[in-house]
């Protein structure tokens, strides 16, 4: 007697603890085996780029932010190099730099999450509160040089909002933690904020090795990753994949290496690239990747230690005055208030301009008709053509082979949906 097969149609999501945001996936299957893969977004859509083309470019970077909320100053990057080449604005070598090693802190902590949300996903539960244990340090870095933990806005046209503080935030005595405890977690933190980045890339490769300890060579990880949702690179560049997607394929492609940007022309490191296109090569080039950016990071440290200067354009017209101008002079105050209810008006043009986000390509298309806000934005978000690919990549797979899919392809959906 032969086993019956029954057709399926199954909703995964919109709200999976898997679909790393509103995600709807429509299943259709054969027992187990999943047929076709049909997925609905847009259950999140909050029309950023509606919303920056009805105010001053200013006021549009914190919208950047919230894309993809996991990669917060890359995707500031995107926009505020687009308003630079329509201004033709020359940044300064030091803010380059800072950019340059915040871009790297973010692509740490975009991975950190990838890595834990993905360990977790496919049942390594530890790997989540180890991710989460590094961050933390960089989130305070976050916090330290913008105010903010998420939503940034630390960077600017014409540079970065201010220079990198001389003091780390520290933790203070508690009913939890005595003077003792406290002193040992302030440890890192009794100077500048350059002095707890470098001391956090001096610790870093050994956090990874753990990483690595955990799963690497974990035979259950290996079964969940290795042979799933192969993409040959042929297919790959059919698709559009960016970023470790791409890489992960074995096609060399970083915008940091082949169309530098900033200062990533002079920094000394290397792009990992997988060579079979499964999940498990996709998870080892990011892991590489950890480490590459902890060696630019470590680089831009060393070389803001002994460069100061400005960080920001001497132009009045994008640059507010200083808070002590601002009080003391009526022609500061004047400028300070036009200048952030009106903002400044953009050459007529179009310009686009894009970084190697944690994700892939992010760029930001900005058509300007001479006014003080955009008169068109498109953003070309990365996860938007990997999440596309979802129906090729998990046909024949089984129902558990989607989350490990999901995790590989490292969706954020605030900047699928926009």
């Amino acid at each position: 007697m032969t086993a019956e097969f029954q057709n399926f149609t199954l909703n995964f999501g919109p709200q999976h603890p898997a679909a790393h945001g509103v995600l709807r996936l429509i299943l259709e299957m054969d027992g187990e085996t999943i047929q076709k893969a049909d997925p609905h977004i847009g259950l999140l859509h909050r029309a950023t780029e509606k919303l920056a083309e009805t105010k001053p470019f200013n006021q549009s970077i914190g919208y950047m932010d919230r894309l993809d909320y996991v990669s917060m100053m890359c995707n500031e990057h995107g926009y505020v190099m687009a308003i630079e080449k329509l201004l033709g604005v020359e940044v300064p070598i030091r803010a380059q730099y800072i950019r340059v090693m915040f871009d790297e802190i973010t692509r740490v902590l975009n991975h950190l999450m990838w890595l834990g949300a993905h360990g977790l996903d496919i049942g390594a539960m530890t790997m989540f509160l180890y991710c989460f244990r590094e961050r933390e340090d960089l989130m305070d870095c976050y916090e330290a040089v913008s105010g903010a933990r998420l939503h940034a806005t630390y960077y600017r046209p014409g540079g970065v909002y201010r220079d990198l503080p001389d003091s780390m935030p520290r933790y203070q005595p508690s009913q939890w933690h005595n003077e003792k405890e406290v002193a040992q977690m302030n440890a890192a933190r009794e100077g500048t904020v350059l002095d707890f980045i470098e001391d956090f890339t001096n610790r870093f490769p050994g956090r990874i090795d753990e990483y690595e300890t955990l799963l690497t060579d974990n035979r259950i990880w290996k079964q969940r990753t290795v042979n799933i949702a192969v993409v040959t690179p042929e297919r790959a560049k059919a698709l559009g994949f960016t970023g470790p997607m791409l890489r992960g394929s074995g096609v060399e492609w970083d915008l940091r290496k082949k169309q530098p940007y900033e200062v990533y022309a002079d920094m000394d490191f290397d792009i990992p690239v997988g060579v079979n296109g499964d999940c498990y090569d996709r998870y080892l080039v990011r892991i590489e990747e950890l480490r590459q950016s902890n060696r630019i990071i470590k680089q831009c440290v060393d070389w803001l230690r002994s460069n100061p200067g400005p960080v920001m354009v001497d132009d009045h017209k994008l640059v507010p005055p200083t808070r002590a101008e601002m009080k003391g002079d009526m022609e500061s105050l004047i400028h300070h208030f036009k200048l952030f209810t009106e903002g400044y008006s953009v050459p007529e043009g179009e310009a686009y301009a894009a970084v190697e986000h944690p994700k892939g390509e992010f760029g930001c298309y900005i058509i300007s008709d001479g006014a003080n806000k955009p008169y068109r934005l498109k953003v070309r978000a990365p996860g938007f053509a990997h999440l596309a690919s979802m129906g090729e990549m998990v046909e024949g797979h089984m129902l558990s082979d989607v989350v490990a899919v999901i995790g590989t392809q490292d969706v954020v959906f605030g900047e699928i949906d926009r």
